[in-house]
């Protein structure tokens, strides 16, 4: 694992939904039910809801389950009131973190996240402290095979991506903010899968991790934050090579 870099995140992800089932349907139905609030409940015309819908079909979740979600959010069924909270902090080595929070308790919520990083060695930063080490924008993964660069590339910048980056894993496209339902749009139209589609905050830059010490605790952390009900997506700028990790993992 090159880090817990955004092709790690996935397939960790993969890993959570299978062990964790109840979970991702709890998360995964706060999110399209802000969606739906945010954007309103036609999938068509809500590239972020059309998002939350297609992973909700990845992890299997009922069909009921993800209409109750939609109704909650466009307001056609009683709900309970959700915030988006987002908390920066650090983590053992210096690293960077982004913590994005769905809850109806902000207090429980600020409470169980500081606990959190304080059980693993790190510590909450005020707002802004760490934000100015990532981009925030859209992102967009796709597995090497299922497209050509070439083709990806013609699409995805046509639409206004602002970058395609190769690498031996797969493809990944970057947008602005305001354009991430255009590329999306533009991407399903052409047929291209998506591993992952999200609004991001992606790295500027990575905090070397060589202690098996450090990237044990930091793997705890991760797993801790994203234990948490309330945690809905947890952003990093640690790099640590292939053995390192194998070693914190073993």
């Amino acid at each position: 694992m090159a880090g817990h870099n955004k092709w790690s995140k996935v397939k960790r992800g993969k890993a959570i939904t299978d062990a964790r089932k109840g979970k991702v349907f709890s998360r995964l139905s706060r999110d399209i039910t802000l969606a739906a609030k945010s954007g309103g409940g036609d999938p068509d015309a809500n590239a972020r809801l059309r998002t939350f819908l297609l992973k909700a079909r990845e992890a299997n979740m009922p069909v009921d389950n993800v209409d109750r979600a939609i109704k909650k959010g466009t307001g056609e069924l009683p709900g309970v009131v959700y915030e988006e909270i987002t908390y920066e902090g650090y983590g053992p080595g210096g690293v960077a973190f982004i913590v994005k929070c769905t809850t109806d308790n902000k207090q429980r919520a600020a409470q169980e996240v500081r606990s959190i990083f304080t059980r693993w060695g790190g510590n909450l930063a005020v707002t802004g402290a760490v934000s100015f080490q990532f981009l925030h924008a859209g992102q967009f993964l796709i597995t090497a095979g299922t497209t050509t660069e070439d083709k990806l590339m013609e699409i995805a910048l046509e639409a206004g991506a602002d970058d395609v980056i190769t690498s031996e894993h797969g493809f990944e496209v970057r947008c602005d903010l305001h354009l991430f339902d255009k590329v999306s749009h533009a991407l399903a139209a052409a047929g291209i899968r998506t591993e992952s589609a999200e609004i991001a905050h992606i790295p500027a830059n990575t905090v070397p991790v060589t202690s098996v010490g450090t990237a044990r605790s930091l793997l705890k952390l991760h797993d801790a934050l994203e234990d948490f009900d309330d945690v809905q997506n947890v952003f990093s700028n640690e790099e640590m090579d292939d053995a390192v990790s194998a070693a914190a993992q073993a």
